[in-house]
């Protein structure tokens, strides 16, 4: 049994008869009584441009008036916008809200091609979607419209897209402005920085707001993060066209950009002018890398996995092998992260970090201890040749907790799996 039920009354045409109405609001009824018991949230989706028959006397708003329609709006909630993706939008916060998944759509069958293709776009994989014939399961109720199955064209679904994002665009941004926290090592040659949570349109609390990936397991869909995106690259100053991030596996494949593109990898390394390359993080390490004498840059990501298999230096390696890069020339910021007030691992794969180095874990003798990956990290790019005084790794926000500072950063630690992503991001100023 769905969790939701939205009925799509967008663009409804109605017949002049009074009896069009009665049959509709029976409709609604009977739709009421068969989900009510089950459903939790009962919704009914029209467009402020309901439109009535060339002489007739009756439309949506004389039933807001009477004929019993307020009565429906005590059982349905009613979102009515000019757009169907203001509407969809309305409504995926309200679903979210309750926290629900399980969502089916009663439309008319002309209609439904067309509304899921706003659906493809605006919900993830998190949600499952059931269809139902608004006329066919539900009886004739008096609608004036084509019976014919409307496909969108490839122009049509561009017009979709283009709605939505000219929507997501119009919203305001969340939880103050759009922060980004840079370090004094890294000369102006290169623009770089790491994101904060403020600043973005998402929503849910736990991607609140300028959460910067989308998957299949969470609730902000591409178009959201793309927006977000979009904000960054006018505050940073870099192409939001021209960024790509890296496609983690906790390991220390590096994509040397120009070369071929491994499936996964956790560092990339580039000399292209105008390029923003980036790593995702919520307590994991977001480090950027750069050389100002051969004009070369990097990133990795670097969580405790990534950390013991030399991820930082294998980046380093990347640049020195490609570019001709000196390690002694290259700077390295590492971003924020979780630190070892808050992060702890079973004591045997503690043991490692307190074999590369005692002072990398606190309370090696209780069943788990704590680890510090920041720590460790320095302590590995020193031995392979990075200067101390060219790691910048503590003081200011770069230092702070990312599971201890709720109100600055996401956290996988602290906010379970549906967790937002921040990013460490740097290029090379065309």
């Amino acid at each position: 049994m769905a969790e939701a039920v939205v009925i799509d009354l967008f663009g409804l045409k109605l017949n002049s008869q009074k009896i069009c109405h009665q049959t509709l609001l029976k409709t609604l009824n009977g739709i009421h009584h068969h989900h009510a018991p089950k459903a939790k949230f009962l919704c009914i989706m029209c467009g402020s441009n309901i439109t009535k028959e060339r002489g007739g006397e009756n439309d949506l708003s004389d039933m807001e008036a009477g004929n019993g329609f307020p009565l429906l709006t005590r059982d349905f909630e009613t979102v009515s916008n000019s757009s169907v993706a203001a509407s969809l939008y309305t409504i995926k916060q309200k679903i979210d809200e309750k926290n629900l998944s399980h969502i089916k759509v009663i439309v008319p069958e002309h209609r439904k091609t067309f509304l899921k293709a706003f659906i493809d776009q605006l919900f993830t994989e998190v949600y499952d979607f059931e269809f139902e014939d608004l006329q066919g399961a539900w009886g004739e109720i008096l609608l004036k419209s084509s019976t014919e199955i409307n496909v969108p064209t490839t122009h049509q679904l561009e017009e979709i897209r283009s709605e939505i994002e000219a929507y997501l665009r119009s919203l305001p941004t969340l939880k103050g402005d759009l922060t980004i926290i840079t370090s004094p090592l890294i000369p102006d040659t290169f623009i770089h920085g790491f994101t904060t949570r403020a600043g973005g349109i998402s929503y849910i609390p736990t991607l609140s707001s300028l959460n910067l990936f989308s998957s299949c397991k969470r609730r902000d869909p591409k178009l959201v993060v793309q927006e977000n995106l979009r904000r960054l690259a006018n505050v940073a100053g870099f192409n939001a066209e021209k960024f790509y991030r890296i496609k983690t596996d906790h390991a220390n494949e590096v994509w040397v950009m120009g070369k071929k593109e491994p499936e996964s990898y956790d560092g990339i390394v580039t000399n292209q002018r105008g390029v923003t390359i980036t790593a995702l993080g919520a307590d994991c390490i977001t480090i950027v890398f750069a050389d100002p004498v051969k004009k070369a840059c990097g990133v990795a990501h670097s969580g405790w996995k990534g950390t013991l298999l030399g991820v930082a230096m294998a980046t380093v390696n990347a640049m020195t092998t490609e570019y001709g890069c000196n390690p002694e020339d290259i700077l390295v910021v590492l971003g924020p992260s979780v630190g070892p007030c808050c992060f702890a691992l079973p004591r045997e794969q503690a043991t490692s970090f307190h074999d590369l180095h005692p002072s990398c874990v606190r309370q090696f003798d209780s069943l788990n201890p704590y680890v510090d990956i920041r720590k460790a990290t320095r302590i590995l790019l020193e031995r392979g040749g990075i200067l101390p005084q060219h790691i910048h790794d503590q003081k200011g926000d770069l230092d702070l907790c990312t599971s201890c500072h709720p109100d600055k950063f996401f956290s996988h630690v602290r906010d379970g799996l549906n967790f937002g992503t921040q990013i460490g991001f740097i290029s090379i100023r065309e």
